[in-house]
């Protein structure tokens, strides 16, 4: 995000009209498009639900939780909420 004067982008009536509100402060202006959900443009989200299933399933299958953790390199605690939570969908 960069600053931009705003003489070099706003026509002059808007430009006065916007100065009786704010005038010689910063303002940001928020993006109109919506933007993507954490994960969704680089795939991690996807990744993570792919690991996640597989993790359940080997859980289910009869791998143990210890087992899990080393495999995937997670803490204990963290193969527990993935084999013991309720959300499928994540």
């Amino acid at each position: 995000m960069g600053y931009k004067n705003g003489k070099d982008i706003f026509p002059d009536k808007l430009l006065k009209e916007i100065q009786k509100y704010v005038n010689g402060d910063y303002v940001y202006i928020p993006q109109t498009d919506s933007k993507a959900k954490w994960g969704e443009k680089s795939g991690a989200k996807q990744e993570l639900i792919q690991r996640n299933t597989q993790i359940r399933n080997m859980f289910k299958a009869g791998t143990s939780i210890e087992e899990l953790s080393f495999l995937y390199g997670l803490s204990i605690s963290t193969i527990k909420k993935i084999v013991y939570s309720k959300k499928r969908g994540e």
